[in-house]
């Protein structure tokens, strides 16, 4: 089927990234069928075929974290959503909803079996990826403690600890961080050099 038109109209605006009343705070992104798996909460990055992957340690243009996805089964027709992608779905529509605000602040436990500190606040990680498994199908990711740096090549920043009183022991093993997306799809050149304060101030 043609395109209605040929006749440019320049950049008409159509939507924010991120969280918004029209869109709960979702993107969608486009699944190749036949994918790796992506569980829940796992990173989601863009890649250069042009088609939406799971995330894992060292991986760049990270769009952000699944919620879910929609598509048709490719065996009833039906339409589905599942808060996971199982891998080799053969559907051809799938899409990823994807918690995709550049903004965003998550929080992820460390894999730090001893002693964590304070002075990690401000210095970036990689993830240390792990599936999910049955019956709910969380994203098993992790933060590389031993990867903790200076510096701004790392897909994650860290902005402070954890608010739960249960997560944010610093001497024991699994402490819980807050996180910014580093090496974002969208603000790869901003996010590494904010100040930590403006990251903060956003949290309500």
């Amino acid at each position: 089927m043609a395109n209605a038109s040929t006749t440019g109209f320049g950049l008409k605006p159509i939507k924010m990234y991120g969280n918004g009343y029209e869109n709960m705070g979702l993107g969608e992104y486009t699944v190749a069928a036949s994918s790796s798996a992506i569980y829940f909460q796992d990173l989601v990055c863009q890649a250069a075929s042009g088609y939406a992957v799971v995330g894992i340690a060292g991986t760049e243009d990270i769009i952000g974290s699944l919620n879910g996805v929609f598509y048709t089964d490719a065996t009833t027709s039906k339409p589905t959503f599942q808060n996971y992608l199982q891998s080799g779905n053969t559907a051809s529509d799938i899409q990823a909803l994807v918690n995709d605000n550049p903004l965003q602040m998550y929080e992820i436990r460390a894999d730090n079996t001893g002693t964590a500190v304070q002075g990690d606040v401000g210095k970036v990680a990689d993830i240390v990826y792990a599936a999910g498994s049955s019956p709910n199908y969380v994203s098993g990711a992790m933060l590389d403690d031993s990867d903790i740096a200076a510096g701004s090549s790392k897909q994650l920043k860290i902005v402070g600890l954890s608010r739960d009183p249960d997560n944010q022991d610093l001497t024991a093993a699994g402490v819980v961080w807050r996180v910014v997306i580093n090496e974002s799809f969208f603000f790869a050149l901003v996010l590494r050099y904010l100040p930590i304060s403006f990251i903060n101030s956003l949290d309500v």
